[in-house]
């Protein structure tokens, strides 16, 4: 195991492994979900010159000083991100409840310990900037991300949503309760 293995603060140079990561993890997420031609769509050069401006203005200038996004490396290359901070969801409140609105590992580096070491960085953060519960939605099909959250424990809360990425992709959000 390397020992070169560790969770930092994006940086401006990491954008584009960030995307590739995106993309590679949507191609592997969506692949036997979408139609392919959506599927292209969404992975695409233009989707991607989307995924980096969103992603610059995240390292950039965040919303928030709440607002994180974490990159997950191994021998300094970057394997994983999480983006995350203040709930969006109109039934969660923002100043206790915090929300992880991605969460990837490329998918030739998934088992190898990047998502564990994302989602207790994440954790940490959140803890300290006062959040008390956290949620992230996930397909409700098995998928990697859904698998990984509830075997460390996270619970659908029973709100669920649709969304129309060409064909209508049921959508369960996870929670899971951070501190006291």
């Amino acid at each position: 195991m390397s020992e070169q293995r560790f969770v930092r603060s994006a940086r401006l140079e990491d954008i584009d492994d960030v995307v590739a990561i995106q993309v590679a993890a949507w191609r592997s997420m969506y692949g036997q979900t979408l139609p392919a031609a959506v599927l292209d769509e969404l992975t695409g050069q233009e989707a991607g010159t989307k995924f980096r401006e969103q992603w610059r203005g995240a390292v950039e200038s965040p919303p928030t000083s709440q607002h994180r996004l974490l990159v997950a490396t191994d021998e300094r290359k970057v394997m994983g991100f999480a983006s995350l901070g203040p709930a969006e969801d109109d039934d969660l409140w923002p100043g206790t409840d915090a929300e992880i609105y991605a969460l990837h590992v490329h998918p030739d580096h998934l088992h190898r310990g990047h998502g564990s070491r994302l989602l207790n960085a994440a954790v940490d953060h959140l803890v300290d900037d006062g959040f008390h519960r956290v949620v992230i939605w996930t397909l409700e099909a098995d998928n990697p991300l859904r698998d990984f959250a509830e075997s460390a424990g996270w619970r659908p809360d029973g709100a669920r949503r649709e969304l129309d990425m060409g064909e209508r992709v049921p959508m369960v959000r996870l929670h899971a309760a951070i501190s006291v």
